[in-house]
């Protein structure tokens, strides 16, 4: 019961420590993180092991670096795969922009 508890706590805070960053604000599930970047400055997040960052936003299109690969995506349209994650932009307004990253 013990070892449960350990193993318990040490996965809780990997879950946490593995999401987070400057300029955004993530919320992260088991297997998928959605990122939530301020507009207009320097914006990434650790997610799922890697860093994701805010390149560029211009009206629906944005364009990300997730895992050193930079992606340009539009609202709503399916998730891309760049390293093995499957990315999606699912909101941009003026001060901020929404993906969701996803193993």
């Amino acid at each position: 019961m013990k070892a449960r508890i350990i193993l318990a706590t040490i996965f809780t805070s990997v879950l946490l420590t593995a999401c987070g960053g400057e300029g955004s604000n993530v919320d992260c599930g088991l297997d998928q993180c959605t990122v939530t970047f301020d507009r207009g400055v320097d914006a990434s997040a650790s997610v799922l092991g890697v860093e994701a960052k805010l390149v560029g936003a211009e009206g629906d299109k944005v364009t990300i670096e997730v895992a050193g690969e930079q992606l340009t995506l539009t609202v709503g349209q399916p998730a891309t795969e760049a390293n093995g994650l499957n990315v999606s932009v699912e909101s941009v307004t003026d001060s901020q922009v929404k993906i969701k990253i996803a193993r």
